[in-house]
């Protein structure tokens, strides 16, 4: 698995290419669920693109946010998705311990936070993310924000 880790103006249209698919293969289609993807926080300064490519092809993504993106009191981790083909592996842990260490590397004193589908709070849990605040629904689907304290 190679990893990379740009900000907006640093992707190449194929990337951002493959980063839309990837996130409306799974989002939109695998999820049943229309919403809107392409949300302006992609290109905002401060936001951070983790891919990771496996033999040419991307298989795992995730959106990092510096404070104030999207969480007043820490850094934010979204759009966490692994293509359906690169499954079972362990995959996701590998994304989500990638994306933790990279807010961890730009943002040491901050804690991270994401908004978990409920039914991954183990998933998340397993990574130190705890449960903070009520479930809510978003977009159909039950979540749960999730926080992680700085280290």
């Amino acid at each position: 698995m190679n990893w990379s880790l740009k900000a907006w103006g640093e992707l190449t249209l194929d990337e951002l290419y493959e980063v839309l698919a990837l996130r409306s293969e799974v989002f939109v289609v695998e999820q049943t669920c229309p919403f809107q993807d392409i949300d302006g926080i992609d290109r905002v300064d401060g936001t951070l693109h983790l891919m990771g490519w496996q033999d040419g092809k991307l298989a795992a993504y995730a959106r990092v946010m510096a404070p104030g993106i999207s969480d007043e009191q820490g850094v934010a981790i979204g759009r966490v998705v692994t293509s359906p083909s690169c499954r079972g592996g362990g995959l996701g842990h590998q994304l989500l311990s990638e994306a933790v260490s990279a807010c961890e590397t730009h943002w040491p004193q901050h804690s991270i936070w994401l908004g978990a589908q409920a039914h991954l709070q183990g998933f998340y849990g397993r990574h130190g993310f705890v449960p903070e605040g009520e479930g809510y629904v978003e977009d159909e689907i039950p979540h749960i924000g999730m926080r992680r304290a700085a280290r």
